[in-house]
């Protein structure tokens, strides 16, 4: 099974915000951030938005963010948007097999059971586990994080 270049780059634009914590990111940012074009980037978006992964905010100085917490964001979540079929043989598609053992095949019931324990590992894993695993991903990919003004002791 491969999954598409859409579920790639959405694991990646949700990895990017949640890097950006409560900021707002800009499709522009994260365009340039991953070597993408932006008009890819607006296209993966309208499915997360729909299934409520990203936040857009309009105007001049909109940008798009998590709505929830990046723990809260399984891997999942992001694949059952994007991706449009499971479809590992013939016999998961809907319509008509001309397989005579489809009903009867193990092999039917072997992909299945592999497909089964491939979300279940998916559902394991959150946006937040694969921030976390690059401690450098805000220099990765050039996010500029804010300084803080220091306080000295008195």
């Amino acid at each position: 099974m491969r999954l598409t270049k859409q579920t790639n780059y959405a694991v990646r634009m949700l990895m990017y915000c949640a890097a950006n914590g409560e900021k707002l990111s800009r499709i522009p940012e994260i365009a340039r951030a991953y070597g993408v074009s932006e008009l890819f980037l607006f296209k993966i978006l309208q499915p997360l938005t729909r299934a409520g992964l990203v936040e857009t905010v309009r105007g001049r100085n909109g940008g798009v963010r998590l709505p929830k917490p990046a723990s809260a964001i399984t891997l999942f979540d992001v694949v059952k948007v994007t991706e449009d079929s499971f479809a590992m043989a013939e016999c998961f598609e809907a319509g008509e097999i001309d397989c005579p053992l489809v009903d009867s095949c193990g092999l039917n019931s072997a992909l299945r059971k592999a497909l089964n324990a491939f979300f279940e590992v998916l559902q394991g894993y959150t946006i937040d586990d694969l921030v976390k695993a690059r401690p450098q991903i805000n220099f990765l990919l050039g996010i500029e994080e804010t300084k803080r003004p220091q306080t000295t002791a008195a």
